[in-house]
């Protein structure tokens, strides 16, 4: 910044040959000098105790994130098994722990009604003008009963639609509720078009001529029309639902995919085994836990790693923090915290009961022996400690990030990284006036030295005149 009295001295002439626009600026910036650098110094301090904290709050944050997913993805859920695989594929709710075995019988399974038109010429023959409505509801025998909640589907055909076109557009706006496409056989041109499964999703096709004399033939659009009292044999084949029975119990569904059965379970039925029950059963995936486990360990060992190194008693970034030193606490406890607290009387309900362990050092290390034993003795209540249910793995290591993260309790790093970035507010805005004062003070220190200055010039200039005429009077004698 230009300092404001350069010009001011400039203008008088430096007389004296003293800058005094350099000595304002050093003499305002040493006067602050020492309060700034502290500032600044604290700020870079602080700084790096924040990046610290964060980035321990995050690795803590990212593990229990990664934990959760492993649950919640169904990775540790018991995998269903089906004693006939042909008859349905059988899936798992995550978070869901199912047991126990159930006998499934399958004697018809979901379908959409296919309806295949009289033939036309090609696919490009004019269906003719008027209006088509495709009605949806149940087609049984000859009658039709409307579904009135559903709206149907209605277009206006114009002269120039043809059958192909007309089938682009049932297609694209049924919204999905009809496919419809021409197939071209012996019979000539003729449009399909296939509803939804399920016993509900029948429909009717009604063909409104807008001709005088409508014909039923190829180019007058009642030549679609279909409903089930006059079938011809355009009906392929008809809507249904699927039944089955689960432990005896009979069951419909409108899709072949079926789920809010017990223990969470979704059947996508595949085939029929009417007389042949199959059996559905579930069992602990073993390996999955101990792998879980393993990837556990590590990242606990990764976050007590960050923690020793940024938390360390001498040199360590966050070596006297009250947020690091309670982490540090809480992973000490960890092997013996209580996971399940209403776990029967032998059953696991520690992570040391998954063979989490501790060293003198404070690493973690899994106990295979232990975890081994537990899965051994145990299968179904160390399944249970992987769940997204208030209690389990999971639940322990969010509340241990919760706790750790929160920035409104100052005993945890979130609440550390709060503190901190409140004491770098507070210094940047002390800053802020430092370099007011020093503004102001260099300001006013220039005024002055100018003045100084003006006063010198004068001097300077009287001492001139004297000089010249005590050396005048010399010549003269």
């Amino acid at each position: 910044m230009d300092n404001p009295g350069s010009s001011i001295i400039s203008a008088l002439g430096a007389g004296s040959g003293v800058d005094f626009i350099k000595l304002a600026d050093d003499l305002s910036d040493a006067t602050f000098a020492f309060r700034r650098d502290t500032l600044t110094g604290r700020n870079e301090a602080l700084e790096a105790r924040i990046s610290a904290a964060s980035l321990i709050r995050s690795s803590l944050s990212e593990l229990a994130s990664a934990l959760g997913d492993r649950v919640r993805n169904g990775d540790l859920a018991p995998r269903a098994q089906i004693g006939n695989p042909s008859v349905a594929q059988v899936a798992t709710t995550p978070g869901v722990t199912p047991s126990g075995t159930y006998s499934l019988e399958v004697t018809q399974l979901a379908q959409g009604q296919t309806l295949v038109s009289n033939g036309y010429t090609d696919a490009d023959e004019l269906v003719g003008e008027g209006t088509l409505r495709i009605r949806f509801g149940t087609v049984d025998g000859a009658s039709f009963a409307e579904d009135t909640a559903r709206v149907p589907l209605e277009l206006s055909v114009g002269p120039d639609e043809t059958l192909a076109s007309l089938a682009r557009r049932i297609a694209g706006e049924s919204g999905g509720a009809l496919d419809a496409y021409v197939a071209n056989g012996p019979d000539g041109a003729q449009l399909v078009l296939k509803g939804e499964d399920g016993a509900a999703s029948g429909f009717v096709i009604e063909g409104e001529s807008a001709a005088l004399l409508p014909t039923a033939q190829p180019g007058d659009l009642s030549y679609l029309s279909w409903n089930p009292a006059s079938d011809t044999g355009e009906l392929r084949q008809s809507s249904r639902d699927a039944l089955f029975e689960l432990d005896t119990v009979a069951l419909s569904s409108a899709s072949n995919t079926v789920s809010g059965l017990p223990e969470g379970m979704t059947l996508t039925l595949t085939a029929t085994n009417p007389g042949a029950p199959t059996t559905i059963g579930f069992s602990n995936d073993s390996g999955a836990i101990s792998a879980v486990m393993e990837d556990f360990v590590a990242a606990l060992n990764d976050l007590a790693g960050l923690l020793v190194q940024e938390a360390a008693a001498v040199g360590g970034t966050l070596g006297n923090d009250a947020g690091a030193r309670e982490l540090k606490r809480d992973l000490q406890r960890l092997t013996n915290e209580v996971v399940m607290p209403g776990a029967a009387d032998g059953e696991p309900s520690t992570l040391a009961d998954l063979g989490l362990s501790i060293t003198r050092e404070g690493t973690f290390r899994l106990d295979t022996e232990r975890l081994n034993a537990t899965l051994a003795q145990s299968p179904d209540a160390a399944a249970a400690m992987f769940t997204t249910g208030p209690f389990g793995v999971f639940a322990t290591i969010d509340n241990l990030a919760r706790d750790n993260t929160l920035r409104s309790d100052p005993g945890s790093l979130g609440g550390s990284v709060a503190r901190y970035e409140a004491q770098v507010e507070r210094n940047d805005d002390r800053l802020e006036r430092i370099a007011e004062q020093q503004e102001s003070l260099r300001t006013r220190l220039t005024r002055e030295l100018a003045a100084a200055e003006r006063r010198v010039s004068s001097s300077q200039s009287t001492l001139s005149f004297l000089q010249q005429q005590i050396d005048a009077w010399n010549t003269q004698n």
